[in-house]
């Protein structure tokens, strides 16, 4: 089997009212043909995992 998972583009997406747009990949000036994301997804994620190591545990 194929992995047919569409990617959408975070930052055609914005403001659509929900309609998702497809990530154009290749055709992209954000798109990351080396790890195949999208360099936006990638700040997103990167920001989430480096404020994730940053939380303090709560020992209230």
């Amino acid at each position: 089997m194929s992995d047919n998972k569409i990617q959408y583009c975070p930052l055609l997406s914005i403001g659509t009212g929900g309609i998702d747009m497809v990530c154009t990949q290749e055709n992209c000036a954000w798109y990351m043909s080396s790890v195949k994301k999208c360099s936006i997804y990638m700040l997103g994620y990167n920001a989430l995992m480096e404020t994730n190591s940053k939380r303090k545990p709560n020992n209230q």
